[in-house]
C-alpha cells in the first residue's frame, strides 16, 4: 500500500551548500559512497603514546551511531553509561556532541528506554542512528523510533528554538528539540530490537527507514500496514509520503538507510527493505519506479536459519547503478550472502532485467566504497573484498581475522576498515593487495572511520578519536 499524505514538496536540486570538507551524513553525501577527496591522512598512529592523535573523548559503553562531522561539531550515537548530566541516570539512548577541533563535550540529548522493553529497544544499545546535519539542524532517529530535529547548538546558545518548548532538561549541556515525529505512537511502527536508520537529506526533504519489524516470536509482524519508508518535510516534520511496500513480507527488522541519485536523468531515492527487496522511488511522490529481489529465487528465510537475507547495508549509487550486499542481524552469525550491481534505469520488477553482475559473498551489514574502478566490500566473516567495478570479478581479499560491522572507507589513496577485535587496517587502494599498517584500539569497533577537514575520526565502543598528522 502507498498513499500521499500531503501535497508534494518540490525537491531542491542537490547543491554544494554543505561544506565539502565536512562529513555531514552517513556516507558523506546522498549517494552514500564511502569515499573522501581529503589528502595527507596518516597511515599509522599510536593510541598509547598519542602519536598522530589530536584528541580523544570518552562516550558510552556501546556505540553504534557512526560519527558525523559538520558545522564545527562531531555527533555520535551512544548510550548513557557516562551519565554526563547527573540528573539523567540509568540506561538511555544518547546523541552526544563534541567540539570538532578540541574534543570538548558540548551537549547531549538523552532518550529513555521504551516502556515496551527489549523487543523494541534492546538494553544498553543506545542511539544507533548516524545523524545528518544541514543548516544548523541535526536529524537522527532515537532508540524510541522518534525522528528528531535538534538545534546543533543545543541550549548552549541560551535559546529554546523550534515548536517544542517543554523539554525536561534545559541546561547548557542538554539538547534543544525543534520538532520530533514519534513513529511508534503516531504511525504504529513496531521496531524490532532497535531503530537504526540514518536520515537522508535532499533539499527540503528528509527520508528514513522506519525500522518496522517482527515481534518477539520472530513469526508475527504486529504492524504490517505501518510504513516502512517515509518522506518528511525536514523543516516541519510533516509527512509528505509513506510506503509499506514490504508489508507482511518483512523477515526480521528493517535497519537499512536510504540513498539518492540521478539515474538515467531521473531522480531516485533507493530503499533497502526488510523483505530483501531493493526499491527505487520517485522522491516527490513515492511512486515505486523499480524493485529488485536481492536474494536468489529459491532462497528461504527459515527464521534466520535459511539462505534468504535482509538488506541492512545502505545501497550506494554510482554512475546509473546501485550496489548493495545482503545480510542478517549479526546475532544470527555468519552465512551465505550476495553482492549485487543493479541497473536502476530499468522499470518494474528488474530482478532479471536489471542485473549487471552478482558477486558471491558472505552476510554483511556493511556499505560498499567505490573508487577508481574498484569496489570495496566487507562481510561479517571478516573478509574485505576488492572487486572489479564493471565485472564483479574478485581482485583480492584481506582476512581481518574478526567480524566487520562497519564499512570500508577510501581516502588519500588508502582503504581504512575496523573490526570487532578493535583493529583498524590501512590498505593501499588499488587492484592488488598491500597492507600498509594495522593499529589496535583495545576496544571493539562497530563504526566506520570517517574523514573531515583533514582529520580522521574513529569511534570505538567507548571512545571517539581524532587522528591527524
Amino acid at each position: 500500500m502507498h498513499r500521499i499524505l500531503s501535497l508534494p514538496i518540490l525537491l531542491a536540486a542537490l547543491s554544494g551548500a554543505l561544506p565539502a570538507a565536512d562529513w555531514p551524513m552517513w556516507g558523506g553525501s546522498p549517494n552514500r559512497n564511502m569515499v573522501s577527496s581529503e589528502k595527507n591522512i596518516p597511515r599509522t598512529w599510536d593510541v598509547q603514546s598519542k602519536t598522530n592523535v589530536k584528541w580523544v573523548s570518552e562516550i558510552g559503553s556501546q556505540s553504534y551511531g557512526n560519527p558525523v562531522v559538520a558545522e564545527g561539531k562531531v555527533f555520535v550515537g551512544t548510550n548513557n553509561q557516562l551519565e554526563r548530566n547527573p540528573k539523567i541516570t540509568g540506561d538511555q539512548g544518547v546523541m552526544m556532541v563534541f567540539d570538532e577541533k578540541t574534543g570538548e563535550f558540548l551537549w547531549q540529548m538523552a532518550h529513555p528506554k521504551m516502556e515496551s522493553g527489549r523487543v523494541n529497544d534492546w538494553p544498553e544499545q543506545g542511539v544507533c542512528s548516524s545523524p545528518a546535519v544541514a543548516d544548523g539542524v541535526v536529524y537522527y532517529v532515537s532508540n524510541r523510533a522518534e525522528l528528531m530535529a535538534m538545534d546543533v547548538n543545543g541550549f548552549r546558545d541560551g535559546k529554546n528554538d523550534g515548536t517544542v518548548q517543554d523539554e525536561k532538561f534545559t541546561s547548557e549541556i542538554d539538547g534543544d528539540v525543534l520538532w520530533s515525529l514519534d513513529m511508534y505512537t503516531e504511525l504504529g511502527v513496531f521496531p524490532h530490537n532497535m531503530a537504526a536508520t540514518s536520515p537522508l537529506i535532499i533539499g527540503d526533504m528528509l527520508y528514513v527507514n522506519t525500522s518496522n519489524g517482527v515481534d518477539e516470536s520472530h513469526a508475527n509482524i504486529p504492524s504490517p500496514r505501518s510504513p516502512s519508508f517515509l518522506a518528511v518535510n525536514r523543516h516541519t516534520g510533516e509527512i509528505v509520503w509513506e510506503s509499506n511496500a514490504p508489508g507482511a513480507n518483512i523477515l526480521h527488522g528493517q535497519w537499512s538507510s536510504p540513498a539518492y541519485g540521478t539515474i538515467g536523468g531521473v531522480e531516485q531515492v533507493i530503499f533497502g527493505g526488510g523483505d530483501g527487496w531493493l526499491r527505487g522511488f520517485e522522491p516527490k511522490t513515492g511512486e515505486i519506479l523499480w524493485q529488485f529481489d536481492a536474494n536468489p529465487k529459491n532462497s528461504e528465510w527459515k527464521q534466520g536459519r535459511g539462505d534468504r537475507n535482509n538488506l541492512i547495508a545502505t545501497p550506494v549509487v554510482y554512475e546509473d547503478k546501485v550496489y548493495v550486499a545482503v545480510g542478517q542481524d549479526p546475532e544470527h552469525g555468519e552465512g551465505v550472502g550476495h553482492l549485487w550491481a543493479v541497473d536502476a534505469t530499468k522499470r518494474g520488477d528488474i530482478t532479471e532485467s536489471g542485473l549487471v553482475w552478482h558477486h558471491p559473498f558472505r552476510r554483511t551489514i556493511s556499505t560498499v566504497a567505490i573508487d577508481n574502478g574498484v569496489l570495496y566490500a566487507a562481510n561479517f566473516s571478516g573478509f574485505l573484498h576488492a572487486v572489479d567495478l564493471k565485472t564483479g570479478e574478485l581482485l583480492w581479499e584481506h582476512d581481518m581475522l574478526a567480524a566487520v560491522w562497519g564499512s570500508p572507507y577510501v581516502v588519500d589513496g588508502k582503504v581504512f576498515i575496523g573490526d570487532e577485535d578493535g583493529d583498524v587496517s590501512v590498505l593501499q587502494e588499488g587492484r592488488s593487495l598491500e597492507v600498509l599498517s594495522e593499529v589496535n584500539f583495545g576496544n571493539t569497533i562497530y563504526s566506520t572511520p570517517v574523514v573531515a577537514n583533514g582529520v580522521l575520526f574513529i569511534m570505538t565502543r567507548s571512545h571517539i578519536y581524532a587522528i591527524a598528522q
